[in-house]
């Protein structure tokens, strides 16, 4: 093993005299014991992922230039224009009296009157941009220097030059890391580094935040008049419970790495969840101090940003999205933000497809009547306008047509799409296929209008994302005082009864260590285990989804030996599904002839609906058309942009393919025993009932 730790030389005789020049090669010892891995290996993903250190010294630069002319641009709208001009209540000033036509010079002021014209508060919301900007300039800088670090590890150590980065995927990187900490011991606690190691330390905070939703401790949940039940998650919300747990000094996490001491005691419960309760009210007061400025900055930036694009094109505000909650609670353990994003990617078309399905009669009735009269006069504006263009000098026409067009943009996509099929059933268990979990009370479900406002709560429009960001700085105060505080002892006893400690890793969140013996939950399982108690079960499968995702990510990871029978159950069990739909001419017959018996979320394995060949062990969930669903849902829609996906995720379509049966294998497990548990309590409750 070559020892970077020392100066090496080489012996080279000089040509004219013969003389041995000693050149030494640059020390690499650097990377010998580095304290903080969490940053460092965090910082190494940020470098892959955002291509390199000069396309990041361009992001911060040019954010940077972006805050100051969005304050100077606000600033100029306020106190550099005359509007009295502009809008023709008064003459031009420097005009002639006979001119009525308004120039440019007329309407924007100079700056040196738009400065005079500033008032104490414009004065002091520049002062504070200021500071914000300088701030935001230092904690660049900073990180500047910490990626250079990273360039020159990616340079000198994994020998990968910026311009190579876009032709490496993550997993090629990672192999790279883990044969440097070989020869350079970056952990000095274990000599190998496996994938889970490194996966746990860059998601070590946000393996603790799924296991929450997972849980049900986050996110908080209102009740709001006429609209129900709503989760709110927003990313000002999220950037103060980071603050809370993990970034601030009075945080649980006293390290990166390492949980305080105090935290680890049950005797002090009651007492930390009293000092964290106090910690989330002051936090409570300084979101309401500063909540009129980040309010307003809200304002402007989303005005900025979505202007010119809604004015282009209207329904991008109609397009759905997975919101913030939707992409926690889909997210795996140890799953890396790429590998979520492809992901969801992936099912963005069949979840889009599911809620087109759904239509209000009475809804659709009214938006194409309303729909036809804004269609109407728009046209009448429109025709107009090409007779004579000065019709669009006339006040207000201008406002009408945008309204107009917005209107007929928003209501066109509530129209039901007619070529969308209404097998509802079918479309959710093609979203399942991608995003591996949905509720258990779910199942057979997917018709109500229940399920349809779940489902909105992790596929939101476009424009219910943007209301819920603008609004966040004055809800969240309101949330931590009231949905945050009030669980202060749960979010104490969470990080006590769920944080391990693993050697050259630290404290992590123990469901995050993927033992299904330990945190898995019976009815996921087609085995009995005994699990401690409903307290420690993983709720919707989420410990044995993470598994077996991780382990198709990571083929050459080595699952611990009492988690290796259960994964390798599962890929044995979705090889024969996908041999046998490819070569049993059996189950093969079956496709055309069963199709009420295709399976489908929340719907047990019937034995009737697959006849039993005498020399194939045929499981009860290869049903055909089930097969069928579920291969053809996760092969590819196309070349391009999905083929680049997986290059960036690192794993090959048939690994896609292994994952998507890996899941429905897991559901129909699920559904049997749910099925089975059900049908043995009715028997306990109702024997008379069911002996007749």
């Amino acid at each position: 093993m070559q020892n970077y730790s020392s100066l090496q030389e080489t012996h080279e005789p000089d040509e004219e005299g013969g003389v041995l020049v000693h050149v030494a090669e640059p020390s690499r010892a650097r990377w010998n014991h580095i304290e903080d891995l969490d940053s460092f290996f965090s910082r190494m993903y940020q470098y892959h992922q955002r291509h390199g250190f000069f396309c990041m010294l361009l992001q911060e630069v040019l954010e940077l230039i972006q805050f100051v002319f969005i304050v100077f641009l606000t600033a100029y709208i306020f106190h550099g224009i005359d509007y009295p001009v502009l809008f023709k209540d008064e003459p031009p000033h420097h005009g002639n009296g006979n001119s009525t036509k308004v120039t440019l010079h007329d309407v924007v002021l100079p700056f040196g009157q738009c400065v005079s014209n500033f008032t104490a508060l414009t004065w002091i919301a520049l002062i504070i941009a200021f500071v914000v900007w300088v701030l935001k300039s230092i904690r660049g800088v900073y990180h500047l220097f910490h990626f250079w670090d990273i360039k020159q590890f990616y340079n000198t150590a994994l020998k990968v030059d910026d311009h190579e980065l876009d032709n490496l995927t993550w997993h090629e990187i990672q192999t790279k890391v883990r044969t440097v900490q070989m020869e350079q011991q970056m952990c000095i606690h274990k000599r190998e580094l496996s994938e889970l190691d490194i996966y746990h330390r860059i998601l070590r905070q946000q393996n603790y935040l799924v296991a929450m939703v997972n849980k049900r401790l986050l996110p908080p949940r209102l009740n709001v008049p006429f609209l129900g039940e709503i989760v709110y998650w927003t990313a000002g919300l999220r950037l103060n419970i980071q603050l809370l747990f993990f970034w601030s000094p009075w945080s649980p996490f006293e390290h990166p790495w390492h949980l305080r001491e105090e935290y680890k005691k049950p005797n002090l419960r009651h007492e930390l969840a009293n000092q964290f309760g106090k910690h989330i009210l002051w936090l409570a007061v300084a979101n309401l101090v500063f909540a009129p400025i980040i309010f307003l900055w809200q304002i402007l930036y989303a005005f900025f940003s979505y202007a010119a694009v809604i004015r282009k094109e209207p329904s991008i505000l109609a397009i759905r999205r997975w919101s913030l909650y939707g992409r926690l609670y889909l997210r795996h353990f140890n799953e890396l933000e790429h590998e979520l994003q492809a992901r969801l990617t992936r099912a963005h078309r069949p979840a889009t497809k599911y809620l087109a399905a759904f239509s209000s009669p009475l809804g659709t009735i009214i938006s194409e009547n309303i729909g036809f009269y804004a269609t109407a006069f728009l046209a009448v504006f429109v025709g107009l306008s090409l007779i004579d263009e000065d019709v669009l000098a006339v006040e207000h026409v201008l406002t009408i047509m945008t309204a107009l067009t917005v209107a007929v943009a928003v209501l066109r996509t509530i129209a039901p799409d007619e070529t969308t099929s209404q097998d509802l059933e079918d479309l959710l268990t093609k979203v399942m296929v991608h995003t591996h979990y949905l509720p258990t009370d779910w199942s057979g479900q997917a018709h109500t209008a229940r399920v349809r406002k779940e489902f909105e709560q992790l596929f939101q429009y476009g424009f219910v994302s943007l209301l819920e960001t603008i609004l966040s700085p004055l809800l969240t105060p309101y949330i931590l005082w009231r949905h945050v505080y009030p669980r202060s002892i749960e979010i104490v006893d969470f990080f006590r009864n769920f944080t391990v400690s693993v050697v050259g890793v630290g404290d992590v969140c123990s469901f995050a260590q993927m033992d299904v013996r330990k945190h898995g939950n019976p009815e996921w399982h087609e085995e009995e285990i005994s699990v401690p108690d409903q307290y420690s079960q993983c709720e919707d499968g989420k410990v044995e989804m993470s598994l077996v995702h991780f382990k198709c990510t990571n083929p050459s990871w080595k699952p611990p030996e009492g988690v290796q029978a259960f994964v390798k159950n599962v890929q044995n069990q979705s090889s024969m599904i996908a041999s046998l739909s490819n070569q049993d001419p059996v189950l093969n017959r079956l496709d055309e002839s069963l199709a009420p018996g295709a399976w489908r979320i929340g719907e047990p394995c019937s034995t009737e609906a697959i006849p039993t060949a005498p020399t194939v062990d045929v499981p009860l969930y290869t049903s055909g058309i089930w097969r069928n669903r579920v291969t053809s849902s996760a092969e590819p829609q196309g070349h391009g942009h999905m083929s680049r996906m997986w290059t960036n995720e690192g794993i090959s379509p048939m690994s896609i393919r292994e994952m998507a049966l890996n899941a429905t294998y897991l559901h129909s497990i699920h559904s049997n025993r749910t099925e089975n548990r059900v049908r043995n309590t009715a028997q306990e409750t109702t024997p008379l009932l069911l002996n007749r």
